[in-house]
């Protein structure tokens, strides 16, 4: 089947409010605004900005803003201060690029396709072609992060409330990214706001007659991890002066985003590279009818961490005989 375009979707649209069936009622067109802003064709090589691309640049720009704001307030912090100055502010985002780019791509390789690119070894460096993992990026964003505080002297957890407050606006533009791509949408829906995606495989849904539509999940998690998580720490830092306290931003961070990508994969569709005869959904891990996606077993432990910070400062503060900061 080939992909289907918006005139398309609104053709197919009007014939499905016609016709009884087992067919998608309501949905909404995409929005095939293309995967490219602009590109230039140079000598032979064709060099393109693309939305994804953008949408990186645009959060570490937003990131590096929220945290020279924050390390430029005296306020928000306690006696001894931000952890850093903002003249360091600079190597450390070095540090963060490499680990989102590096961690990322390793692993998209290792925690989805590691059979694949066993094989095909060179296209790991390909990053160009797609192929980026938000646990991977987390993973080298910690391990960047590490290795920034020892080597300049800085307490990691104060450091890490402040990427926990400036890494939200990345995750919104990312996943609105995702859906512009048309990459990483949900499983089949019926309700009004379904999203009737182009392409063969998204079309592809057993039991649907005509348009297939699905949950827009990339807006799903743009909002519940980008809007309402960013939002909340930025309150929490700016207004109840947690940055105060150093690990509970932090945990509210993992606490959050793990909780928000556990409840999203229930309307996301898994990924195809774990679907068997006996594996439909595609779980990552399965007991017969029941199962975990590959994202919410990544997830599980984010929570635990969060929640294991947040309770560190509660019995922390019991046991100083200090009131629980609100």
């Amino acid at each position: 089947m080939r992909g289907i375009t918006g005139q398309q979707v609104g053709h197919a649209r009007a014939s499905t409010l016609i016709n009884e069936g087992p067919m998608m009622i309501g949905y909404l067109p995409f929005p095939d605004i293309g995967t490219e802003i602009f590109a230039l064709e140079l000598g032979g090589f064709r060099l393109a900005l693309r939305w994804y691309a953008l949408a990186y640049i645009v959060g570490l720009f937003v990131g590096w803003r929220i945290c020279a704001k924050t390390i430029g307030c005296a306020d928000f912090w306690a006696k001894a201060g931000p952890p850093f100055l903002k003249r360091q502010l600079e190597d450390l985002f070095t540090w963060i690029v490499a680990g989102v780019i590096i961690g990322g791509r390793l692993g998209f390789v290792l925690f989805y396709q590691p059979e694949y690119y066993l094989q095909n070894p060179l296209e790991i460096l390909m990053v160009w072609q797609g192929g980026m993992s938000f646990h991977g990026g987390f993973l080298g964003v910690v391990l960047s992060t590490l290795i920034f505080c020892r080597r300049q002297g800085v307490a990691v957890l104060p450091t890490a409330d402040l990427l926990a407050i400036a890494t939200p606006p990345g995750l919104f533009l990312g996943r609105v990214a995702n859906f512009t791509n048309n990459e990483l949408w949900g499983r089949p829906t019926d309700l009004p706001w379904g999203v009737a995606f182009p392409g063969e495989v998204a079309q592809a849904c057993p039991g649907v007659v005509g348009v297939c539509a699905r949950h827009p999940s990339q807006l799903y998690e743009a909002i519940l991890e980008g809007l309402i998580l960013g939002a909340l720490l930025l309150f929490l830092a700016w207004r109840r002066g947690w940055l105060r306290t150093p690990g509970r931003l932090t945990g509210v961070f993992l606490l959050g985003y793990g909780s928000s990508r556990v409840f999203v994969e229930f309307f996301r569709q898994p990924d195809m590279q774990f679907v068997t005869p006996d594996n439909p959904i595609g779980y990552a891990l399965h007991w017969g009818n029941w199962g975990i996606t590959m994202g919410q077993s990544l997830s599980v432990p984010m929570i635990l961490i969060g929640v294991v910070l947040i309770l560190w400062h509660v019995l922390g503060q019991r046991k100083a005989g200090l009131p629980n900061q609100p």
